[in-house]
């Protein structure tokens, strides 16, 4: 068991009306507990919170006429992770997948499989269908592809990043679902904050991983290599980055640094180095990433009407559930 808090504070010089979808709050899983929570906005005219109802991914949408924005969110969870010896895990047949977990095998916007299927096999296709595959995959993105922050932008795809080797964490995520995805092994795209990168890297930031499916759960891997698996606080759940981007803007704004904080407060077992990541398998998901059973529907709490200058936003409970948008024809980031 790992316990970490984390926080984040948004700004945005808001030039017109604009409109807004954050996915920063903590997700509500089976293996991870949100212990304590607090969600706030400032210069915003109107609010509303729901919850995707596959991917457990919590959405904010804050409307704003004009002038500085702020938000603002703070958790402390609690994650259980399931570690298991990777000689034990292989990969399965497409007929006998979970059908959740079906869609992660099919191509998507950033993640373009059926167009580098033949280079996948290639380079990967002779490879014994286990755990060690899929290993071998996330250190070739981790070998071949440099970090390197503005190599990218927000519409940059697998094939491009897999041409220019070069890119940011997403880039790296991106290239290694679509390997995987390529040889019909289910892949996806999270989202979160991560604890014990090494700190010469740059301040704390947001960062992206991938899970693959692999026997009966959804294990870890990180291509960039930056962070230790276990240090990884999940947000957003999706096929690429267009269902799990931190915030989503329709509008005329300027954005302003993000700021984030991590803080480890207990560990149990925990090895929180990225040398250890791939040494054993690390999973915080099964098939279904929800809690399972019927969800049961709340309605919204009702915010301050306007002016909605100065309040807290009530953070839904894990059964808050209401249908979810799934993609964005926005700019996301």
């Amino acid at each position: 068991m790992v316990r970490m808090e984390y926080a984040v504070s948004l700004q945005y010089d808001v030039q017109s009306r604009s409109d807004f979808v954050f996915n920063i709050c903590a997700a509500h899983t089976p293996s991870q507990r949100v212990l304590n929570e607090n969600f706030s906005v400032h210069g915003a005219v109107s609010a509303s919170s729901y919850t995707e109802m596959i991917t457990a991914n919590r959405f904010n949408r804050v409307a704003c006429e004009g002038g500085l924005l702020t938000v603002r969110y703070r958790a402390t969870v609690e994650i259980n992770h399931v570690v298991e010896n990777i000689h034990s895990i292989n990969e399965r047949e497409i007929r006998s997948l979970p059908s959740d977990v079906l869609p992660y095998i099919l191509p998507s916007r950033f993640c373009p499989s059926d167009k580098m299927r033949h280079v996948a096999l290639a380079m990967f296709g002779n490879l014994a269908p286990n755990y060690e595959r899929v290993a071998t995959i996330c250190r070739w993105v981790n070998q071949h592809v440099r970090f390197k922050s503005g190599a990218s932008i927000a519409t940059t795809c697998a094939m491009e990043t897999f041409n220019m080797r070069a890119g940011v964490c997403r880039d790296f995520s991106h290239l290694m679902i679509t390997m995987c995805r390529a040889l019909n092994i289910p892949a996806r795209y999270v989202t979160g904050v991560d604890f014990g990168a090494d700190p010469a890297l740059g301040p704390t930031d947001f960062h992206a991983y991938v899970e693959v499916f692999i026997g009966q759960r959804w294990y870890l891997f990180d291509a960039t290599g930056l962070t230790p698996v276990m240090g990884l606080i999940r947000i957003g759940t999706g096929h690429d980055a267009a269902d799990a981007s931190f915030a989503t803007m329709f509008g005329s704004m300027q954005c302003l640094r993000p700021e984030v904080a991590i803080n480890l407060l207990s560990a149990s077992d925990a090895q929180l180095h990225p040398d250890d990541n791939m040494q054993q398998a690390v999973s915080t998901a099964s098939d279904c990433l929800y809690f399972q059973g019927a969800p049961v529907l709340r309605r919204l709490q009702a915010v301050p009407t306007p002016p909605y200058v100065n309040a807290t936003l009530p953070v839904p409970q894990p059964w808050f559930v209401r249908p979810g948008l799934k993609r964005f024809q926005a700019v996301s980031v």
